[in-house]
């Protein structure tokens, strides 16, 4: 399997080669301008207990964390949305570990503000193996310290690019959450923590099935 990386570095070389280099450099200046605010600072980190929340899957049916991490470990990758390619790539990668997660006692699930509807749209287009949560009005990344407002002249490529996050997300605040990883002990506690205001970094899922199986505290 090729590690994310390696599946990021091609993007990357695609959008330096078509994109145009005005538009790499709004994305560029949004990136940079959350990391003046230093806006992962804010983020739920390692040994906090996460918020508990209860989520509609891609199929309308009610998630519980709670129910969750009654089973065991939980692994929540935050994305931004379907039509981010970015986005795409860690959950075609995290879906072919997802059997892995399984074996290990862990359950896996990826949160976004986009509707109930997108989410189903891109489960069965990536034949996903875990839920798609929908986040409505990121009211769960929120509670984890991961929101921020798209900046105006991103919000202006966005939709010259028909990239519609009020038709996507079911409401007009044009907020996203940054790129986030977290592995969280049955008792809800983060065991590992990833949050990057560059949406086109983020763990491998190697990394990220290490810290499912540290051993528990009372092992």
């Amino acid at each position: 399997m090729r590690s994310l990386r390696e599946i990021y570095a091609e993007r990357k070389e695609l959008i330096a080669k078509y994109v145009p280099a005005e538009t790499q450099a709004v994305h560029s200046a949004a990136v940079l301008g959350l990391k003046a605010l230093k806006t992962s600072e804010n983020a739920l980190g390692v040994g906090a207990k996460a918020p508990s929340f209860e989520l509609q899957d891609h199929g309308g049916k009610l998630v519980s964390s709670s129910d969750l991490l009654s089973r065991g470990r939980l692994v929540i990758c935050f994305i931004r949305g379907r039509w981010c390619p970015f986005c795409v790539g860690q959950m075609e990668a995290m879906n072919l570990v997802a059997p892995f997660f399984e074996e290990a006692g862990a359950s896996l699930v990826a949160i976004s503000p986009q509707t109930v509807k997108q989410s189903y749209f891109m489960h069965d287009q990536h034949k996903l193996r875990f839920p798609l949560l929908s986040d409505a009005g990121n009211k769960v990344a929120r509670a984890f310290g991961l929101t921020y407002r798209v900046p105006a002249a991103q919000e202006a490529v966005y939709r010259r690019a028909f990239v519609n996050l009020p038709l996507a997300n079911g409401d007009e605040s044009w907020e996203l959450p940054m790129a986030a990883t977290y592995v969280l002990d049955r008792d809800g506690k983060a065991l590992f923590a990833s949050a990057n205001e560059d949406y086109t970094e983020r763990p491998e899922p190697g990394e990220i099935f290490d810290a499912v199986r540290i051993p528990e505290r009372n092992a």
